[in-house]
Parts: structure tokens; C-alpha cells; sequence
């Protein structure tokens, strides 16, 4: 199967450098690029012995009726080098870009050629020419931290004809259709999505989610493309084609990912398009204006100053390193679990003050459990559960499954078998049946005034628990309450704290559930405030009066289950999504995917955001700061040709390799 290829961190030739056209934005076209290591490495290896040898001997060659051999001994390592730059230079300028790397670079060392400054051309080239194969190594790095996901696709399936595992049949997964049986066996990876029919084993999936730890499935049990298969032999039941699995998604949108520019990133792109001109211009009025004015000055001297100029001109350190720190952050959230659609949502997650949660699945484990059953007087605890049950048997709500879940330990005499003919679920407010030929109501209080039912004092539960309450009328009469609880996640319990270490000033939590069980959640994870009892709507109006509030000064994130929630998600600044690897509304909506169901990954990718968002932030600080010196000191003739090569080279080097440090900056 075809391996991705087209990841790259550089900037597209229409949005990077000024012309579109340097090597470095361009992909690298010179042939440079093109050779093998092992040429590049003799190449470089040549130019250097001539570079040193001609540092050696040149005061001698200077001295010697050979003094035209100066300038060939550094021509050979100017050549070998820089030969691809300089053919770079003439095809753009027949087609009529100008202002590029490749451009500065040759008018620069063709006039230290020029003026005899043969060392100092051919150091141009050659430390040029050092600096791109870092660069490039760099580049890789950051792209095998996202090509590891491409690496998991499998290249063949088995396909079998029954759960037995009967006449294996090795085929492309591609052509794999859903309801296909596969053999999966220890050690290799789960091709397609599907249900495991037969065979117990644990899967490790931390390609997926970040997590190392080895899940246990069995029959029945998903299995997600791309989980590695421990020690038994599988029979899966696949559930979608491979362009469909969870994997294939991902993926696709690892790559789209690189793509998307953050803001930073745009701001460079339009300065450097107004940045090299203006420099050049400079440069040519530098090599002009003075001899024409001055009565002193030479034009030899002013223009070695505008070449100095124009080298330290070259924005590669900004039009690299910024695109290269956000792509290695994309990289490095994905080798952590965390999906980031874009540099753009990176750089929001850096800038986020109010953390928006929605509360079931998000904050809780989304797992209901009956927690206490309230009947009136004249219904037994028995009876209650059964006409609950009985109400609920057409929704699939997790609240109505917990009760049917319930049901089951009751008597038989007390569960209700008859089919239920009239049904209907409203939405935020609960069922309305019929039993008898009377109504039958599972909801909540609104749903109860609404049928002229009077609503029942409060029922007294653990503070402790994340309750929700489920009233039960019956005919004109309030009947009961069942108390459904959510468990809060393990990983949550510390998660605000967390977040208030990382600058977030603002928790808040979004749920439909009633006031007591919303209470005890917020009180138990110390949110700063929590809204409930809201209908889906509700929800988007909410978030929307949290943005313009005064407390949100900056950028406001909505975290949840991506299934209910696509509206906010979509809305807020960057909507992130829990447990994305097994729910396409998640991959859909979100614009950052917690793949691992951890809430405390949250901490994570923010801490990861704000530290690529410092890196950015000192590679154009250090770039520009550097690059502003130097030019100065060229004008007022300070500085040497040797000053604008370490500015351009070494400071795109320098930042380079700065930016290398985001991939490893998503650790928890």
C-alpha cells in the first residue's frame, strides 16, 4: 500500500516565501534536494577539504606568480555546492521571479567574486548548503512523528469463511467489503473497524491513543484498524471499509492538518513578501547613493555593504523554522493521543482563558447506574422500576438503559411484557407512553408541569453522587422518582486544577441534567460555575453568552463528546472532542480530538500549544533581532561578509533546531 508523501512543513510555493520560488519553500527543487546521502555527503565532503585547503593556502597563492589559483581553488567548492542555487536563480529570473533565496544569494557572492572576496563566496554556499541538510534532517523528524500513523496501515488481510477460521485467504484490505469475517493472529494489526466474533486477547493501541496499556477484548468487544493483536488469534466481523475505519480517518486528517496555517504563520508569509524587496531596494540604494554623494566614499566598499546586505536579507529563519515548530507540534500531539486539525488550532489552544465542559461522557464516565428508587406511597419499589421500564423501552437514551438495566433483577410478576404501542421521546424533557389507557411520563419536572401534574418535594440523595432524577407519573398522578447516577472519571478529578495552572481563568460545565446532579459534579471537581437543566439549544446560547461575557478575555474551548454537542463544538474557538477514535461526529465537528478518553490530556495539549507557541515566538525574536543588527552594522560598514552568513545561515540553522524541540513537547 502506498505510503504518504506529500507531508511537508515548508510553506506552499503561493503562501511561503515572497516568490514562491526558494528552495526552501518550494520543496527543495535544486539538485541538492535530488541526490542521493551518500552523493550529498561526498559532495560536501569535497567542497570542504577544497574550502580548508584554500583558508590554508591563500595568503601564499596571493603572494605567487599563482594568484589566479585563489580563485580556483574556492570555485570548486562554489560550484560543487552551489551550482544547484545558481541554475535555481536563472530559470526564476527567466520566468520572472525575482526577490527570492536563490536570487539574493547569487547577485550577493557573484559580487564577492567580484570584488576578490573569494573565501567569503564560497562560504555563502557551502555553509548555506550545510544549514539545508539540517534543516532537512529536521524536517524528517518532524515528519516521521505523523508518518508513524501512516506506517500502521496494513498491507493484507485474511479473509476466512466462517469463525472457525476456515480457508485464509490473503487480500487487500481495500477490497475488504463490511460484513466480511478477517483472521487477525498475535502480532499483527487489526486491518479493518469490526466486531471480534471469536478468540480473547488484548490489544495494544497506543498508535491510536497515546495509551500504552494493553486493552483486554474478547467476543463482542470492537476492534479498532491499526490496534496490534497481543497473544491470541482473532476472527473480527468488520463493521466499514478501510476508507471508512476509525484509522483511515485519522490519518486523513493528520495529513490535512499540516496544511492549515496559524495565524503567526500568515503574518510571516505577508512580511516576508514585503520584507526581501524592500531589503534589495535598500541594498541597491546603499551601493548607489553614497559614492554618487560622498566625496570620499568608493563604490567598491558600498558595495560590499549592500552585499553584505542583501545575505543577511534571506528570511529562511522565519519562513522555516515557524512552519517547521507548529508542524512538529502537530506531530508531537498525535504521538500523545491528541488530534489537532490544524496550526491554526494549535495556536488558539495557546490562547485559551475559559474552558467550556459538557458534563455526561465528557466529565463522567457517560456509564448510568440506578443509584435509588423513590416510590409513593401505594407502589412498591418493584412496581415502580417495571412501569419505568415499561415507558422507556423504546429510547435509547443511556438513562432509559440504565433503568431496563435495573428492571431485570425485579421479580417477573412486576416487569411489563405487553408491546408499547404509543410512544413519544421529547427532547430535553423525557418519554410520554401510554399503559392502560393512561399516560405514562418519565422526565423531569418540566415534563410533568407541562401535563398539569404537580411537581413532587425534592428527593434527598448523596450529595456525593452525580445524580440525575427520573419522575414517574402515571394517569394524573406523580408516582415516584428514580435516582440514575454517572461516575466521574478518575482522570477528571484533578483536571481543573490543572487547567488553572496552565493560565485557564474560567471553568465551566453544560449539561441537560438536573440541578442536584449538576451541583454535585461541579462541587466535586471544583468548576468554577455550571449551568443546568438545558435543552440542546440551550446549550449554544449558553456558550455563546459565556464568550461575551467579560470574564473571557481571550479564547474560549468547548469540550465534549462530539456526538450531541456538534453545534457548540462547531461554535466555540476550538471545539474538542472526547473519545474521537470510535465516534465519527467526533472527527467531524471537533477541531481537536482527545483520542484516549483522558480529560487530563486537555492539560496536555494546551501545555504543548503554549510551549510550540513559545518557540515560534523566540525563533522570530531571535531571527529578526539578529538580522536587524547585522544590517545596521553593515550600513555603517561594521560588519563582514563572514557577520551576514552566520546571520542568515547560522541564525535559520539556530532556529531550526529550536524548533525541533516542539516534538517532544506533548509529554505529560
Amino acid at each position: 500500500m502506498e505510503k504518504i508523501k506529500h507531508i511537508h512543513p515548508h510553506p506552499a510555493a503561493d503562501a511561503g516565501c515572497p516568490t514562491g520560488s526558494c528552495p526552501h519553500c518550494s520543496g527543495h527543487d535544486h539538485s541538492f534536494e535530488e541526490a542521493s546521502p551518500k552523493a550529498e555527503a561526498i559532495r560536501l565532503t569535497i567542497s570542504l577539504i577544497f574550502f580548508a585547503l584554500g583558508i590554508i593556502f591563500r595568503s601564499k597563492l596571493q603572494a605567487s606568480p599563482y594568484r589566479i589559483g585563489e580563485y580556483v581553488i574556492f570555485l570548486i567548492p562554489y560550484l560543487t555546492v552551489g551550482y544547484g542555487v545558481i541554475l535555481s536563480a536563472l530559470r526564476n529570473l527567466i520566468n520572472g521571479k525575482l526577490f527570492d533565496e536563490n536570487f539574493l544569494m547569487t547577485v550577493a557572492t557573484f559580487g564577492a567574486i567580484a570584488l576578490g572576496e573569494m573565501p567569503e563566496a564560497a562560504a555563502v554556499m557551502l555553509f548555506y548548503t550545510i544549514g539545508e541538510m539540517f534543516q532537512e534532517r529536521a524536517a524528517s523528524s518532524a515528519r516521521r512523528s505523523i508518518q508513524a500513523l501512516t506506517d500502521i496501515r496494513p498491507d493484507t488481510t485474511y479473509l476466512v469463511s466462517d469463525s472457525q477460521g476456515s480457508d485464509p485467504r490473503k487480500t487487500d484490505p481495500l477490497l475488504v467489503e463490511p460484513g466480511s469475517l478477517v483472521l487477525v493472529r498475535p502480532g499483527e494489526r487489526v486491518p479493518l473497524d469490526g466486531i471480534i466474533v471469536s478468540g480473547n486477547s488484548f490489544f495494544d493501541t497506543s498508535a491510536l491513543t497515546g495509551e500504552s496499556v494493553p486493552v483486554r477484548v474478547e467476543p463482542g468487544s470492537q476492534a479498532l484498524a491499526g490496534s496490534v493483536n497481543g497473544q491470541g488469534l482473532l476472527i473480527i466481523e468488520t463493521t466499514a471499509r478501510y476508507g471508512d475505519s476509525s484509522l483511515a480517518r485519522i490519518i486523513k486528517l493528520v495529513e490535512e492538518a499540516a496544511e492549515r496555517k496559524a495565524p503567526t504563520e500568515r503574518f510571516i508569509t505577508r512580511f516576508a513578501r514585503v520584507y526581501t524587496p524592500a531589503v534589495v531596494g535598500a541594498a541597491l540604494l546603499i551601493a548607489l547613493l553614497p559614492p554618487l554623494l560622498l566625496a570620499d566614499a568608493s563604490f567598491a566598499e558600498w558595495i560590499r555593504r549592500a552585499l553584505i546586505l542583501l545575505v543577511v536579507s534571506c528570511p529562511c529563519a522565519l519562513v522555516i523554522s515557524i512552519p517547521l515548530g507548529y508542524f512538529g507540534g502537530i506531530g508531537g500531539a498525535s504521538a500523545a493521543g491528541i488530534l489537532i486539525k490544524g496550526a491554526n488550532y494549535l495556536e488558539t489552544l495557546a490562547e485559551l482563558d475559559t474552558v467550556v465542559f459538557d458534563k455526561t461522557g465528557t466529565l463522567t464516565e457517560g456509564v448510568f447506574e440506578v443509584s435509588g428508587v423513590y416510590p409513593e406511597k401505594g407502589y412498591s419499589r418493584e412496581e415502580l422500576l417495571g412501569l419505568a421500564a415499561f415507558a422507556e423501552s423504546h429510547s435509547n437514551h443511556p438513562i432509559a438503559g440504565a433503568i431496563r438495566r435495573a428492571a431485570e433483577t425485579i421479580p417477573s410478576e412486576f416487569r411489563i411484557d405487553a408491546s408499547l404501542n404509543t410512544f413519544e421521546e421529547i427532547a430535553g424533557k423525557g418519554v410520554r407512553a401510554e399503559w392502560l389507557g393512561k399516560p405514562l411520563l418519565a422526565g423531569n419536572q418540566t415534563l410533568l408541569r407541562e401535563n398539569n401534574i404537580p411537581s413532587p418535594p425534592p428527593v434527598e440523595k448523596d450529595k456525593g453522587e452525580a445524580a440525575s432524577s427520573v419522575l414517574i407519573a402515571y394517569g394524573e398522578n406523580y408516582i415516584g422518582t428514580i435516582a440514575v447516577s454517572d461516575r466521574i472519571r478518575e482522570d477528571a478529578a484533578g483536571l481543573v486544577t490543572a487547567l488553572h495552572g496552565k493560565g485557564i481563568r474560567h471553568t465551566v460545565m453544560l449539561t441537560g441534567d438536573s440541578e442536584t446532579g449538576a451541583k454535585a459534579v461541579a462541587e466535586k471537581l471544583g468548576l468554577d460555575s455550571y449551568y443546568a437543566k438545558l435543552l440542546p439549544d440551550e446549550k449554544l446560547s449558553k456558550l455563546e453568552e459565556i464568550m461575551a461575557s467579560p470574564r473571557t478575555y481571550k479564547r474560549t474551548a468547548f469540550v465534549g463528546d462530539g456526538i450531541n454537542d456538534a453545534p457548540v463544538l462547531s461554535r466555540a474557538d476550538v471545539g474538542i472532542a472526547m473519545g474521537g477514535i470510535g465516534s465519527d461526529a467526533a472527527i467531524e465537528a471537533a477541531d481537536v480530538v482527545l483520542m484516549d478518553d483522558k480529560p487530563s490530556n486537555l492539560a496536555t495539549a494546551i501545555t504543548g500549544a503554549k510551549r510550540t507557541r513559545g518557540v515560534v515566538l523566540q525563533n522570530i525574536i531571535f531571527s529578526l533581532g539578529i538580522k536587524g543588527l547585522v544590517i545596521l552594522l553593515g550600513i555603517f560598514g561594521l560588519a563582514s561578509m563572514w557577520m551576514a552568513i552566520f546571520a542568515d545561515v547560522g541564525v535559520a540553522l539556530l532556529a531550526i533546531l529550536n524548533s525541533t524541540r516542539v516534538l517532544k513537547m506533548f509529554k505529560a
